[in-house]
């Protein structure tokens, strides 16, 4: 079948299939932009390309970004802190009054719009309030 005709089948443009691209052998740009990932692993393809301009190399940073990528280059991840090990161990049992206590503040209004907050204490076993202090100071 010729050219034209398949083509034609697959509706393409002749010219993109006829296409070769004229692009350059980057070669010694790769090799500079691998030894500067190398010496500087937590740059990502942004600073490197500041650094190619630095040392004169003139290019495109989409150009750049897309050799890094093919090169497989990456900014290097820190490792996160070890995580603790083990079960966590269960609150104790609270069987007596008076052994926990809790604090709280409670804030309300009252009809005439004043604002007032109350600090509670509260035995955890029995919930019985052990003390409320008001303050009308807000």
């Amino acid at each position: 079948m010729s050219e034209q005709r398949a083509c034609r089948v697959i509706d393409a443009d002749r010219k993109s299939v006829r296409y070769r691209s004229k692009r350059d052998d980057d070669a010694g740009l790769r090799e500079k932009l691998r030894d500067l990932a190398n010496q500087r692993r937590r740059f990502g393809y942004r600073r490197l390309h500041i650094l190619l301009r630095r040392e004169g190399i003139m290019t495109n940073w989409k150009k750049t970004q897309r050799l890094y990528q093919e090169e497989g280059l990456a900014v290097r991840r820190r490792r996160s802190r070890g995580r603790v090990v083990g079960m966590r161990a269960p609150g104790p049992v609270l069987a007596r009054p008076n052994q926990r206590w809790s604090l709280d503040f409670v804030h309300d209004q009252m009809a005439s719009g004043r604002r007032f907050r109350v600090l509670k204490v509260v035995d955890d076993v029995t919930r019985e309030c052990l003390a409320a202090v008001p303050d009308t100071s807000i």
